[in-house]
């Protein structure tokens, strides 16, 4: 289902490319929005330890402010991408800043893990919301040339994991964890004030419908998933209890009807269409697996630097940084090249070097130079995510690019969904290990045959070369 190019769609009351200036500043301003989201996310697994030992949580309680972060971006992301046809792309976008801004006031305020918890939600509606229509607002700004400049959209990511880590470590050693939050406030004003004067108005479908119910249940169905999963960390509950199998029992019934309802409904929440088949179906299995074991593997590469080697929570979070580095590196060339190369290619070899980088920082031994080990499993394992971002974001919109918004979402949806699969359970065998340290090692092996097992898939993925 490929439509014909953006530039034809003036015709229907899709905007034309703005003139460059407006389009670039324009594309900074929605930069800075996604930059504000991934600060957000890599400073505050640098400071999981910290905010454990501070609000007297348990490690699969704490490890909450991560995984509801990525379960609220989940529905949010889809969910944006309708609301952006329906209000307009401006209006979702100012929106969603103004709510995570908020949202991280208050989160710089709470005394316990569970308000903490509460307020990430929320915020994570806001966060979540940024990528559909910010990649949206990019994607009509520039028209045929949308290829290049949302995978250059993407690849700003990287510069926010480059400094959050840093930033997270000195707000934790030389001030307080509250302060990882309190940082979005001023960013989030300016945005607002900006956006509102900068962004041209987006053409509004009032056609489009929500569709509560199957939002209703996909929200059932992960939370009850997470709940389960996080009963089950808590230590004292096994497996065979009604604790951990109630509410797994529930997330399959939702999401037996989850999927029933995409079948049937007449608008619904996320089309079928978008769900299977070997183009759509296997891109959403690539991205869940990526999502659990790469960016999974990011919110907890803290954690295991201080759990089995001892590293300081500054020093632990650099090695965020170099993991961005790496993906900063090659990003720019990968999406230089990918009219060029095509998808696959850059697809594979993403998925070798991530798995390389996992497999090294597992096997790091402890001792004077574990710190460089670690940083250099990092940096390989960026290196294999700036191979393989760009071209696994273009591969899904090339298919359908009349619904950049929606496919947008539906990404975001499966990489965050796997990343919350992959936390729950390594923070769920962590809470119950006696050797949280080694433990991790063992699940980050894991998640290197994960990634080896996403190859096959690439080979069932369309491939496209040349411009667009």
């Amino acid at each position: 289902m490929v439509s014909a190019p953006v530039a034809d769609k003036q015709a229907t009351g899709t905007p034309g490319p703005e003139p460059q200036p407006r389009r670039h500043l324009v594309f900074a301003l929605v930069s800075l929005a996604l930059f504000m989201a991934s600060i957000d996310q890599t400073i505050v697994a640098t400071a999981l330890p910290t905010l454990q030992k501070d609000l007297h949580a348990q490690v699969n309680w704490s490890a909450w402010t991560i995984t509801i972060y990525s379960l609220g971006q989940v529905v949010a992301m889809p969910l944006a991408g309708k609301i952006s046809d329906l209000y307009g792309r401006k209006r979702v976008f100012l929106f969603s800043v103004a709510l995570f801004t908020a949202a991280s006031l208050g989160c710089s305020a709470v005394d316990n893990v569970y308000l903490l918890v509460a307020l990430r939600a929320v915020q994570a509606i806001g966060g979540g919301a940024f990528m559909p229509s910010a990649t949206g607002i990019v994607a009509d700004q520039f028209g045929r040339d949308r290829d290049r400049a949302v995978g250059m959209f993407a690849s700003i990511f990287p510069i926010g994991g480059v400094i959050g880590p840093i930033l997270g470590g000195v707000f934790v050693t030389y001030w307080s964890w509250r302060g990882i939050f309190l940082i979005n406030v001023p960013i989030g004003i300016a945005l607002v004030v900006l956006g509102a004067a900068l962004i041209p108005a987006s053409p509004r479908r009032p056609s489009t419908r929500l569709d509560p119910y199957g939002v209703a249940l996909l929200a059932v169905l992960l939370l009850a998933a997470m709940l389960g999963i996080t009963n089950l960390g808590g230590g004292t509950t096994s497996p065979a209890s009604a604790a951990f199998l109630a509410p797994e029992l529930v997330a399959v019934v939702a999401g037996v009807l989850f999927v029933r309802h995409a079948a049937r409904a007449e608008a619904p929440f996320i089309p079928i269409v978008l769900l299977k088949g070997t183009g759509f179906g296997t891109m959403n299995l690539f991205n869940f697996l990526v999502g659990a074991a790469a960016l999974g593997f990011g919110a907890l590469v803290p954690l295991y630097a201080e759990n089995r080697y001892g590293i300081t929570t500054l020093a632990a979070g650099t090695l965020l940084t170099a993991r961005a580095i790496g993906m900063m590196a090659v990003a720019a060339l990968a999406v230089i090249a990918l009219r060029r190369t095509g998808y696959r290619k850059p697809m594979i070899i993403g998925s070798l070097v991530i798995a390389l980088g996992l497999t090294t920082m597992a096997l790091i031994p402890n001792g004077a130079l574990s710190y460089w080990g670690l940083s250099l499993g990092a940096a390989i394992t960026g290196l294999g995510m700036g191979f393989s971002v760009p071209a696994t974001n273009n591969a899904v919109l090339n298919m359908a690019p009349e619904q950049t918004a929606a496919i947008t979402g539906l990404r975001g949806m499966f990489r965050q969904g796997g990343a919350i699969t992959g936390v729950s359970i390594t923070t769920a065998i962590l809470a119950r290990s006696g050797d949280p340290g080694i433990a991790q090692a063992w699940t980050f092996g894991v998640f290197a045959v994960l990634m080896l097992c996403t190859i096959p898939l690439v080979f069932l993925v369309p491939d496209h070369r040349g411009s667009w």
